[in-house]
């Protein structure tokens, strides 16, 4: 007896983080219905033929319309940010709602659920971003907001308006530890990078380059094992994010070794972009600056080997976009500033799948699984979301991508969809695009289209992480 869907997708490649065949995909009321040969009739069929199906993409490390000081404000919100995510490829973010000091974590929650209402074109979750442990936070608000579905929360080692003493980072690893939450840890020395600051502003070293001088692997590479020492004594798993090179990814081989649960992100500026790039003519090296930054050639080559050998579970974008002709941007108050004034943070929603697919499976460096667990189903186990998302498999979200491997793209500012002015990897070409996105079984992007709807995504209360 033939069985009716809303959509089938014939014909299909499929790869999962653990395998890969032919089937067709059958779709009902936005979930997977049925996966198998000659499954019926439905309402609409695309053919999949020639095309690699892989599950959407979950970017668990972006920053949308978060509240910022001083007058900035960064270039993407909820509305923009989706739909530049759903054009390449990912079908979930989950950005952070920060707490401001002597601001409570509900109040951020709230206002971060009024910056997404009406306008996330896919679905998201919240991660927390802790910055004022109080008792008050630590006892009541943390734990109730684990139990209604807010189960990672960041915290900072850097920062002035963001950073915890360890005393601070060990009390929230606590409340992680019996509650069964996940915590991330931007792990970078404060005040060795005050200090380094410091000492290149009065000898007059502010361009854009000195950034990645002010930041050298050896503040990351203390602030890491300081973060996996914590977490030893605290007895809780924990992420590192944005891991930069070589010298952080010794620490953490070294946790591994030890048998500690420590778990690493890294992201695409540190695989295609170096510390040359903050040196480009004149003030277009703030286009780069991030933190960690970039670092060369052989640490891109440390960060390659990692992704390769399981020292990374998750590959996010890290998109923390502001405006480079922007009075509220990278140039502040319509000036060039000294690098430490520069906002930190990149855009890359949109490029994050294609160039890790390019550079990485394309290339034999990482496998079509290991692509689809970094950048799906790790993080939907991690965060919480899955089965719902993350896989391919009967009574998951249709949340799908259909990848021409093929296909050729020069990346240029003038195809993406965010709302930025300029992407960091203008002019590098990448093999391999998702050329059709479908969020719970919608259309939200076909052939660098973008068709979907801002207010279409759900949020996603998040159950305990898999760690």
């Amino acid at each position: 007896m033939s069985t009716s869907f809303d959509l089938m997708i014939c014909n299909a490649d499929i790869a999962t983080a653990s395998d890969r065949f032919k089937c067709d995909i059958g779709i009902r009321h936005g979930k997977i219905a049925a996966l198998g040969l000659e499954l019926g009739e439905a309402a609409e069929t695309i053919d999949a033929s020639g095309l690699l199906v892989l599950p959407g993409g979950i970017d668990a490390h972006c920053h949308l319309d978060q509240p910022m000081p001083h007058g900035l404000r960064m270039a993407d919100d909820f509305a923009s940010g989706t739909r530049s995510a759903a054009c390449g490829g990912t079908t979930t973010v989950i950005p952070f709602a920060a707490q401001t000091k002597g601001g409570s974590l509900q109040a951020a929650v709230d206002d971060y659920h009024n910056r997404a209402a009406g306008k996330a074109a896919i679905d998201y979750a919240f991660h927390l971003i802790v910055t004022d442990p109080t008792p008050e936070v630590l006892q009541n608000e943390l734990p109730r907001l684990i139990q209604e579905g807010y189960t990672s929360f960041k915290i900072y080692m850097t920062y002035d308006d963001l950073k915890l003493n360890d005393h601070e980072i060990l009390k929230v690893l606590d409340v992680a530890r019996t509650h069964d939450a996940l915590v991330m840890i931007h792990a970078e020395n404060s005040d060795c990078i005050t200090w380094l600051t410091e000492r290149l502003a009065s000898q007059g070293h502010t361009a854009p380059k000195f950034h990645a001088i002010s930041r050298p692997m050896a503040v990351e590479r203390e602030a890491t094992h300081r973060a996996i020492t914590f977490s030893e004594l605290a007895g809780v798993p924990i992420l590192i994010v944005h891991v930069s090179g070589r010298e952080a990814i010794e620490q953490i081989r070294w946790a591994h070794g030890r048998g500690l649960r420590i778990y690493a992100e890294t992201c695409p500026q540190y695989l295609f972009l170096t510390e040359q790039d903050l040196d480009a003519d004149g003030y277009q090296g703030a286009k780069c600056i991030c933190s960690p930054p970039p670092r060369d050639k052989q640490n891109q080559e440390a960060v390659w080997n990692g992704l390769a050998h399981n020292v990374f579970s998750i590959f996010s974008s890290d998109h923390a976009a502001f405006r480079y002709d922007d009075p509220q941007g990278k140039k502040f108050k319509g000036k060039e500033q000294a690098f430490q004034y520069i906002p930190n943070g990149i855009p890359g929603l949109e490029t994050r799948l294609p160039l890790l697919f390019s550079g990485g499976v394309m290339t034999g460096r990482i496998d079509i699984h290991q692509f689809v667990a970094l950048t799906a189903t790790n993080p939907a186990k991690m965060y919480g979301l899955y089965p719902r998302k993350g896989s391919i498999m009967v009574g998951a979200d249709a949340d799908i991508a259909l990848w021409d491997t093929k296909r050729r793209v020069v990346i240029d500012n003038g195809i993406l969809h965010h709302n930025v002015d300029y992407t960091p990897y203008q002019g590098m070409e990448v093999q391999g695009w998702p050329i059709l996105t479908l969020s719970r079984g919608k259309v939200v992007s076909r052939e660098f289209s973008f068709l979907g709807n801002s207010g279409a995504g759900e949020f996603l209360p998040c159950a305990k992480p898999m760690v």
